[in-house]
Formats: C-alpha cells, structure tokens, sequence
C-alpha cells in the first residue's frame, strides 16, 4: 500500500484538466459531452442506505470491475481515486479528485474531476435519492471531452466506453440494491 499511497500523492495538488470545477451540481458547461442518466433501485429506507453505502465507499466502482486504489476509504472531499482500466492488454490509469461530498437521510452522492493523465477532461456526479414516494433513484450526471491523443484519435470509441462504464456503475447497485429487502 504505501507504493500506491506514493502513486496517489502525486494526485494530491494536481490542477484539473477543466475549469468548470463543481458544474456537475448545475447547468453542465458547454463544449463538453453531457451525459445524464437516472434508474430506479427499488424502495425504502433499506435501498437507499445500502445504495449510498456501495456509492459512497468506492464499492460501486468495485463491483463494476474498475480496479482502484483510493487516498481515504470514502468520498470524502479532496480524496484521490485511480482508477485502473483495462482493454485486452493494455492499461489505462485514470486519476479523479473528489470535488463534492453530501449525506443526508433522503440523498447522498460525490462528484470527481479529472486530473493529469486521464483520458478524458471534465467531472462526473454520482447519486442516489430516496423520494417522497420512498422509490430510489440512482442519477448519474457527467461532462467530459477527449484530453489525451487516444481519445482524440478514437472519436465516439470514447463515448461508446464511457457510457458502458457509467451502465456498469447503474448495473452494479441494481444488483446488489435487489438483493436488499425494501424497509
């Protein structure tokens, strides 16, 4: 661990690689791809806080096959995640700072932004909701454009990843929230 906590800490100041930090939270920025996905997860007090637990730990990530090593065991905000994504044989790493964290008993979520290095610039926003009606909700919002020469090179391949990254993230607590009995 402490050669991935020295990998990490280089992460720790890196600038962005956008400068629309925190725009996730609001209307997304023009020039960028934007991505918004919503799904249901179930019902109850039991959904939500399993839901929220799996997002909010990385476990999300986890079980959707990303493999990742991150600076605190939870969002929390300034913590650095890198992810590691394979193709076949080759490996891409994909460093994300934590720009926004938030828990209360009806939503919890976190957004990360891209730092140097990753294949993509810009942010994405996790979150799950327990609505008046006591259904779940998992929402999943993102901007992002090409930041290293694959991704230029590789036009909508880049999309087309992204977006099954992001169905594998909905897959994963879909999964493991129906395994959960409603409360």
């Amino acid at each position: 661990m402490a050669h991935a906590d020295q990998i990490l800490d280089r992460w720790r100041t890196a600038p962005y690689t956008y400068v629309e930090v925190g725009a996730t939270a609001g209307p997304l920025p023009a020039g960028y791809r934007h991505v918004r996905i919503r799904a249901d997860l179930g019902s109850g007090a039991g959904t939500f806080d399993r839901a929220a637990d799996l997002l909010l730990s990385w476990e999300m990530h986890r079980r959707a096959g990303i493999d990742l090593v991150s600076t605190d065991r939870t969002a929390v905000p300034g913590a650095v995640v890198l992810q590691r994504i394979r193709v076949g044989p080759v490996r891409v790493d994909a460093a994300c700072r934590v720009v926004a964290v938030g828990r209360t008993p009806q939503r919890a979520g976190f957004a990360y932004g891209t730092l140097s290095g990753h294949p993509v610039a810009g942010e994405e926003a996790f979150g799950v909701e327990r609505l008046a009606d006591e259904r779940v909700v998992a929402t999943i919002t993102a901007f992002s454009r090409p930041d290293r020469w694959f991704t230029r090179l590789g036009g909508r391949l880049g999309d087309v990843a992204q977006d099954l990254v992001l169905r594998r993230y909905v897959a994963a607590l879909r999964a493991d929230c129906a395994a959960e009995p409603a409360t």
